[in-house]
């Protein structure tokens, strides 16, 4: 049991607490009061708010408007009758778990010019118990101002993120099947054909074994040449299929980057001469893990590719115009670990730059041994 109440507090954090206290606070300053009158509408507005509370969260379409208006009018008349003000705390937590644009922009305008109101005509006739306040009140008052909007970011950032994790999935299976369809493609223009071939040459060679053995010799030929291109190319495919081409790679990426509503500024295509497969699948999965973490950190609206070739080796450019990246984070998470790993195996660097967004820049040199190759593969 006393496991579990550990878990709760590191899970959850102060936050059941400070609702707790919010929810018990309004009684104190209803008690305040010296008429029984006040004190029972005190206590009525309270429940009835809690209760409104509930229903607004389970309510629909234009029953929204309805039940936000009830809510500021209680938060108003407590403020003005017992200049209790934290009501507004409970609102702006309300406004933005909305997802509808409209309902949240209309609640928002709502509660905002309501608490402002009700703060001012406090202000107005200097009640005392509202002065000493003052400080903490200047608080919420900011907290309606920006705490709908930090809400309403977040779940819109998770709802996005879920549509990604669900377009990536949608799209991986889409590739699957294009691939085994390939395959198929392959196996059937290639294997079938000479198999075939093989299997008529066959049976005219034992027809003619007997009558002209020449030819029988020279049909036999035909078959083992046949059968070498047929094994040639069985291993070419089976070689394709052990990696990713980094335009292969781009075709994907620009699919992620639209279903995260991410502009791709790069090229389309990208020209490489004399670049094994193994190196253009680990330049591959770095650019994947990087435009990965653009999609879920950076905020950004557009995302540039680069790929260099020279001399000394390949370089590949991943920037976006998001918020940045912290310092003190580049060790932790978020995939880089995983990059920098797949890139010193090969003797590569990876360089991160953060400054009016982030740059990741990865770099292989020009020769990998093939030892390497084998032992990754």
């Amino acid at each position: 049991m006393k496991k579990r109440w550990t878990m709760f507090q590191k899970s959850s954090g102060l936050s059941p607490y400070v609702w707790i206290i919010l929810s018990f606070l309004p009684f104190y300053f209803i008690f305040q009061s010296s008429s029984t009158k006040e004190i029972v509408v005190g206590i009525t507005l309270t429940i009835l708010f809690f209760i409104s509370y509930r229903f607004a969260f389970l309510s629909k379409n234009w029953t929204v408007y309805v039940w936000i208006c009830i809510l500021v009018g209680i938060s108003i008349t407590m403020t003005i009758l017992f200049q209790f003000i934290y009501f507004a705390f409970y609102i702006a937590y309300y406004n933005g778990n909305m997802r509808n644009r409209a309902a949240f922009i209309t609640s928002y305008i709502i509660h905002l010019v309501g608490t402002t109101f009700s703060i001012n005509y406090n202000l107005v006739l200097q009640d005392p118990l509202f002065i000493q306040q003052l400080p903490i009140i200047v608080i919420v008052f900011i907290s309606v101002i920006l705490l709908p909007f930090n809400l309403y970011n977040r779940k819109k950032q998770e709802k996005l993120e879920e549509e990604l994790k669900t377009a990536n999935n949608r799209i991986s299976e889409l590739v699957k099947q294009e691939e085994r369809q390939r395959i198929a493609r392959d196996l059937h223009d290639t294997l079938g054909q000479k198999l075939s071939l093989i299997g008529l040459k066959s049976d005219l060679a034992r027809k003619l074994i007997d009558k002209d053995q020449e030819k029988a010799k020279d049909e036999l030929i035909d078959v083992q040449q046949t059968a070498r291109t047929a094994l040639n190319e069985v291993r070419n495919l089976v070689s394709s299929m052990r990696g990713t081409r980094l335009n292969e790679e781009i075709i994907l990426v620009n699919q992620i980057l639209k279903a995260a509503q991410i502009e791709y500024t790069g090229e389309q295509e990208f020209k490489l001469s004399n670049v094994s497969l193994f190196v253009e699948n680990i330049l591959s999965m770095c650019m994947k893990e990087a435009v990965t973490n653009v999609v879920k950190h950076s905020q950004a609206f557009s995302c540039h590719i680069t790929i260099e070739q020279s001399e000394e080796g390949i370089q590949v450019t991943v920037k976006d115009d998001g918020v940045g990246i912290d310092r003190q984070d580049l060790g932790k998470g978020s995939g880089l670990l995983g990059m920098r790993e797949r890139l010193e195996f090969v003797n590569g660097s990876l360089d991160i730059q953060s400054g009016n967004g982030t740059t990741v820049i990865m770099n292989l040199p020009k020769d990998v041994k093939q030892r390497d190759e084998e032992e990754y593969v």
